[in-house]
């Protein structure tokens, strides 16, 4: 994984939360708050909480007395996020990485992340730092993308900007947000962190966007895709979403689009 793909500064985030958020992040950030809240659990910790849709969709169902710490490597996200959410004394906002939690073992109920994993730098030790906060029981429940080729509009998005930059064409969504879809090695590195009692569901949902150029604009300018692109040629974005917005417009049609998304869910005892 490049360093680049790491980076969710700048305007990024509120493309991110104002075009990703809506396209495909929603429905799943549902599924994720209803297994988490399965249980009733007094303490949950969220990690690479992005712009904060799985924690709109969860606090509304912890308890009164819930403990619900979120987390993210990137400051400017986990800003954007609390300025999304309302007033709660329940929720702690705190940058944290993954990799190495600052807190105690056996803190938490449930540890949840949402399309993060693929950005943890060693995923063993990821997994294996979540299994020493929960409690004896407790249930790691995250997810991941399918493969791109499950996903119709980062597919086409690829493609696309590939043509602009022939030579050097822009990976970051398949290396990888889509880049960690085996689930025979997901299964494998939860074991090697501890975990058992593991279940992956793949789970297919419908992606809309108002207009091929709405769902090319999230990508391209919601995404680190946009630091690749930039990177290339910072003259070239606006081309970029253009060819974009064309591939998808040619697939999908020229008014309100609706793509396949396709993702794996897990959930983990630890």
């Amino acid at each position: 994984m490049a360093e680049s793909d790491k980076v969710f500064a700048g305007s990024i985030p509120k493309f991110y939360d104002t075009l990703m958020v809506p396209l495909i992040f929603g429905a799943y950030a549902t599924d994720m708050a209803e297994l988490v809240a399965a249980g009733s659990p007094g303490a949950v910790l969220e990690t690479a909480a992005g712009s904060g849709v799985v924690t709109r969709a969860l606090a509304r169902r912890l308890g009164v007395g819930a403990r619900y710490v979120v987390t993210d490597l990137n400051q400017p996200m986990l800003d954007y996020a609390a300025t999304r959410q309302g007033e709660d004394d329940r929720i702690t906002w705190l940058q944290a990485d993954a990799l190495a939690l600052p807190f105690e073992d056996a803190s938490f109920d449930v540890v949840c992340c949402q399309f993060g994993a693929m950005f943890f730098p060693d995923r063993v030790t990821g997994y294996a730092e979540a299994r020493r906060v929960l409690k004896p029981g407790g249930r790691f429940v995250f997810s991941v993308w399918d493969r791109i080729e499950e996903n119709a509009f980062a597919d086409a998005v690829t493609q696309a900007v590939a043509t602009v930059f022939p030579h050097d064409p822009p990976r970051f969504l398949a290396r990888t947000p889509h880049g960690y879809h085996n689930t025979a090695l997901i299964r494998d590195e939860l074991q090697r962190a501890g975990f058992g009692g593991i279940t992956i569901e793949t789970r297919e949902k419908q992606s809309r966007a108002a207009s091929a150029r709405e769902a090319a604009t999230a990508y391209c300018q919601g995404t680190p895709l946009r630091n690749e692109i930039e990177t290339r040629d910072a003259r070239l974005l606006q081309l970029a979403t253009d060819r974009a917005a064309e591939a998808i417009a040619r697939h999908h049609g020229e008014g309100p689009v609706v793509g396949k998304i396709q993702a794996h869910v897990i959930v983990a005892v630890g």
